[in-house]
């Protein structure tokens, strides 16, 4: 009986320690997928302002650009009243 007694404790600590590294190995896992998952949110949220200065940055080349334009209009409608002046002096 002894033989088979230890047997049975050799098979109940194998079952034992493989069941802990079991129970670890799953346990890292979680952490590990935890934090990738954290890590990932953070890199979606640096894009998220990434893309929002990207767009105030073309908010303002569009108005610039609207500006410069009415100051080229502008400068078209003086410069033909100019041409016109000048014509008319002659």
């Amino acid at each position: 009986m002894d033989d088979e007694q230890a047997w049975q404790e050799v098979i109940g600590a194998t079952g034992l320690f493989a069941l802990l590294i079991i129970v670890v190995t799953l346990t890292l896992w979680h952490f590990t997928a935890g934090r990738r998952a954290r890590e990932v949110r953070a890199g979606e949220n640096e894009y998220r302002q990434l893309a929002a200065q990207a767009v105030e940055g073309q908010q303002r080349t569009e108005k610039q650009l609207a500006d410069l334009g009415r100051q080229l209009t502008d400068l078209q409608s003086r410069t033909g009243s100019l041409e016109r002046i000048l014509k008319d002096v002659e």
